[in-house]
Order: structure tokens, then sequence, then C-alpha cells
């Protein structure tokens, strides 16, 4: 059974098209949770029993010290025994001390107990301006790869557009949850997009087997033989992307139900929805796009023609499609290959007739 991947490419794309809009619109109205790494900030950890109450108390113990600008203050718990609080830059001489002594207080421990560590603004722009730096990098040499490989620059384009897909979707999916970006996550970015891009590529050497000698048949159409190719790596796409998801998934139950804050959760997430959307995109998003700029071809043009008009002429005349009629030809291409009741042409080959039984019979007896 084969399914038309490319024929329900529309569907395809309006699926995609909802999810990133809504992941724009996430984005716009509730933002992205970056980092202290980016931001730059002050952290401070703390060992402290965890309860319900935790994450107020320790926020009402920071707001309250006096200090401007010390509305906005993140209060995650780490597992059952730790605390991690974020705050804006502070002067590590006036301030630090200030929240180091509420902090202790209400964890109820010394302030010497209470780590922290400070991120300059400036170091933060770094880390953010050498992450787009490396994905800007990335996203190049997969272009001149891809082009390299397959001597075709329409499959370095469609291998671009899904894996922008799978990064406006990740992100997306970060602003909706909630969960904070760090460097792990643009790591787990980075690393879902070469997933991404293995994927697609597996898919585009299959379409390269099934059109090598494309042009010297008229058996099928491009779009066709790279449908063909679509489905006979489906059940091998989805078998990899069980297996790899489902560690990756526990992994993510891991970080957000059992460890709590951590780097481990933020890779989880990206590695969990890039997967799944790289997946989709390779065989539902990559060789559509392909389909639809390789057709535009002349050559590819002229032979799906051939391709049409071999069909129909191999149909009885009653069917009544002119072969030469190149806008009857495409009208029944797009009607799909559906076969007709075959109709009598009035032009048979005589066929032998057999004699009765009592003829036979006659003729034995003499």
């Amino acid at each position: 059974m084969s399914f038309p991947f490319i024929e329900k490419q529309r569907v395809f794309y309006v699926i995609s098209a909802v999810l990133i809009l809504a992941s724009i619109v996430t984005v716009a109205v509730r933002g992205i949770n970056f980092g202290i790494e980016f931001l730059g900030g002050a952290d401070f950890q703390v060992a402290t029993t965890v309860d319900d109450d935790t994450v107020s108390t320790f926020t009402d113990a920071v707001t309250g010290t006096g200090l401007p600008e010390m509305n906005e203050v993140t209060v995650r718990t780490i597992g059952d025994n730790r605390v991690r609080i974020q705050t804006r830059t502070l002067d590590s001489t006036t301030e630090v001390p200030v929240v180091q002594a509420a902090i202790a207080e209400a964890a109820g421990v010394e302030p010497g107990e209470v780590a922290y560590s400070l991120i300059g603004a400036s170091w933060g722009g770094q880390i953010t301006q050498q992450a787009l730096i490396a994905l800007g990098v990335f996203l190049v040499l997969v272009c001149v790869v891809i082009a390299i490989y397959f001597r075709n620059w329409k499959m370095s384009v469609a291998a671009m557009i899904a894996l922008l897909h799978d990064l406006v979707l990740t992100v997306g999916i970060y602003g909706a949850v909630g969960f904070v970006v760090t460097p792990a996550s643009v790591i787990g970015v980075l690393t879902i997009l070469g997933y991404s891009l293995y994927d697609t590529v597996v898919v585009f050497d299959k379409v390269r087997e099934n059109t090598r000698n494309l042009l010297g048949q008229t058996t099928r159409t491009y779009a066709e033989a790279s449908n063909l190719a679509v489905n006979q790596v489906f059940v091998r796409s989805v078998n990899t992307t069980i297996i790899g998801v489902l560690p990756v998934a526990a992994l993510l139950i891991a970080g957000v139900f059992i460890l709590g804050e951590g780097p481990l959760k933020d890779l989880a997430l990206a590695l969990f929805v890039g997967m799944l959307a790289g997946a989709y995109s390779s065989l539902a998003i990559a060789t559509p796009l392909l389909v639809r700029m390789v057709e535009w071809q002349p050559e590819i043009v002229r032979h799906n023609l051939r391709v049409i008009k071999r069909r129909a002429s191999a149909r009885p005349a009653a069917d009544e499609v002119d072969p030469d009629d190149e806008d009857a030809l495409v009208g029944a291409s797009a009607g799909g290959s559906r076969s007709r009741a075959l109709k009598d042409s009035g032009s048979r080959r005589p066929q032998p007739t057999r004699s009765s039984r009592a003829s036979r019979k006659g003729r034995r007896g003499r």
C-alpha cells in the first residue's frame, strides 16, 4: 500500500502553516524565557528542604531586601533538596551580601553556604552572538554539502526550508511551555537539526536512486518516482524516530518531574520536539517541495507529458483521450490513474470457434 505524500502536499502545507503561525504568535505574545547565560544577572543556589511554599518563600525573601529593581526574581527548585534563585545583575560588594543573607535566612543556613555567580550582560550578549553564528555557519555548510553531494541546488533549498520549519516549531514549543533557553537548549537545537538533515538526506538519496534514469523511460512521472521513494523509506524513518524518541522522552520526564531545574530537561525538550518535527518534515515537507521545484524544469515537463501520452495511447480508443491534446492529458493525469472500464472498439481479432458436442460425436462415428 502506497500513501500519496506528493498528492496530499497541500494538506501538509496547511498543517505546517498553522503550526508555524501558532509558534510565531506564541513567541510574540509570551516571548522566550532566556536564561541568565544570555541575559546576564546573578545566580544563587542553596541546599534546603523543598515543599509547596518554597518558591513563594524565597521570592518574598529576595524581593523584601529593599534593593531597587528586584521585582523580576526567578526561583526554581532542583530536585527536593535545592533551590536556585536568579536576579538582575548585582553589585558584588554592596548588593550580593544583602541577597545572600536573605536567602540564607529563608533556607535556615549560614550566608557562606549560599553559592552565587555573577554573569555580566556583555558576556551574555557574546554567548547569544556566538550561538547565532554557530547556527548560521551550520546552515550554510548544510546547503553547500547537500548541493555538492547531490549535485542539485534544489535539494539544498528544500532541505533548508525543512530545517527552518523544525527550528521554528521547536522555538514555538519553548515559548509555549515557558522552559528556560540555556546553552543546553542551543546544543539540543543544533543536534536535532543534524538529525532532521540526516533523515532528509536519506529520503533524497532514495529519490535520486528512483529518478536516476527517469528521462529514459515512460513508466513514472517525477512526482510518482519521488512518492515511491518516500514510501520506501517511510517504515524505516518511523521506526528510527520511535527508537530515538523513547529514551529522549524518558530524559524529559526525568528532568521535569524528578530532577527539576537543570540543563537535562532543556536539552531533552529540544531533542524531543526536534526529532518529531524532523521526521515529519523530511517526509511531508522536504520531498513535496523538491518535487514542486523540479517539475518546473522543461525536461521534466516534457517527460511527464510523454508518460501521460503513453498511458493515454495505451487505453482503448473509446476512452476519448487524444494523445496529442496536452490539456486533456494533463487533466487526465491530475485526476489520477484510475482505470476505466474497457469498451468494445469493434476491432477484435477473429477467435477460434468450437463445434458442438453432437457434431463431434458424429465425426467420431464416421
